[in-house]
């Protein structure tokens, strides 16, 4: 039987997040038929390397999200190690969780972005860095941890800008309107397209993981040359970071001028959330693959190396 470390927790912003994560891919793992090993993973590293050279896995379910885990740090500790593990390596992870780096190499392929800057706090205390409305985002954070959209009459840039814990740069894009989109793509397949609404401003933390937050449809009832085209961008967009396994990208879908509109990708997740609601589980249950069978494709093209 195959020994499998899930790897959660973490010391990120969405800790809480990869521990829901982790659990139930536990359990689905068990389930799939896999002798599995939780680690919970904290700041103290050479416990982490202690309880990996314990459970002596044959591959690492990485769980982890945001900093650390999703950056290429810890892929990069697994690489050393030799230990085959899921999802990304390090290149294309540390590109795609760096937004400004992701959009340059986006761009350079052709493929759609919101136009935009990058600043830092004393630049946005000054002035607003785009025409209103914008976004204001961490250059590396997930999980929509840190979003603003800055709107007509909003005074609240200053406050911002002075109170901003999120690293020395803040990236700025210009405002999509229309609607939510993203796509999931595993292996060299774009699984579906879902569209994702919300009673809040936008898809922010809490409508993603509070219960009654956000409402998923798959397939989104967009028309058919979007869709095409948001699963084409997806499979490039993987393809250039280079992702392996499973990645997620998410999209602003603008068809307020008509149909078929415009497709205008946000960022690849390539940690995306991994419960059994979560938006890569149901497009894959939707394509009539089952939570466990998904985790244990994972596992079954886990690698180590770039």
């Amino acid at each position: 039987m195959k020994r499998v470390a899930v790897l959660y927790g973490g010391i990120s912003a969405e800790r809480e997040v990869s521990l829901a994560s982790g659990a139930q891919c536990v359990e689905a793992l068990r389930e799939a038929g896999y002798a599995v090993t939780p680690i919970e993973v904290g700041a103290d590293l050479d416990a982490l390397l202690a309880a990996l050279r314990a459970a002596r896995p044959d591959a690492v379910f990485n769980a982890l999200h945001g900093r650390f885990g999703e950056d290429g740090c810890i892929q990069g500790v697994l690489d050393l190690l030799g230990i085959p593990y899921t999802h990304s390596g390090v290149r294309a992870s540390a590109v795609a969780m760096d937004k400004q780096a992701a959009k340059a190499l986006f761009r350079g392929c052709g493929l759609p972005v919101a136009e935009g800057c990058v600043l830092d706090r004393a630049e946005l205390e000054m002035h607003d860095p785009l025409a209103r409305p914008y976004v204001l985002k961490p250059v590396n954070e997930g999980s929509s941890v840190g979003v603003t959209i800055m709107r007509e009459g909003d005074n609240r840039r200053v406050e911002i800008a002075r109170s901003w814990r999120f690293g020395d740069r803040i990236m700025a894009e210009r405002f999509v309107p229309g609607r939510e989109l993203t796509v999931a793509v595993m292996g060299d397949r774009a699984l579906a397209v879902t569209e994702i609404e919300t009673g809040h401003q936008f898809y922010d933390y809490e409508a993603k993981y509070a219960d009654g937050g956000s409402r998923h449809t798959v397939p989104a009832r967009i028309h058919p040359l979007a869709a095409e085209r948001a699963m084409e961008i997806a499979l490039a967009a993987h393809a250039a970071l280079g992702c392996r396994g499973v990645s997620r990208a998410d999209f602003r879908y603008d068809d307020t001028h008509g149909e078929p509109g415009q497709v205008v990708l946000l960022e690849v997740n390539t940690q995306p959330g991994m419960t059994r609601t979560s938006l890569v589980p149901e497009q894959a249950a939707h394509a009539g693959i089952g939570f466990p069978a998904l985790c244990a494709w994972m596992v079954a093209n886990a690698r180590h190396g770039p």
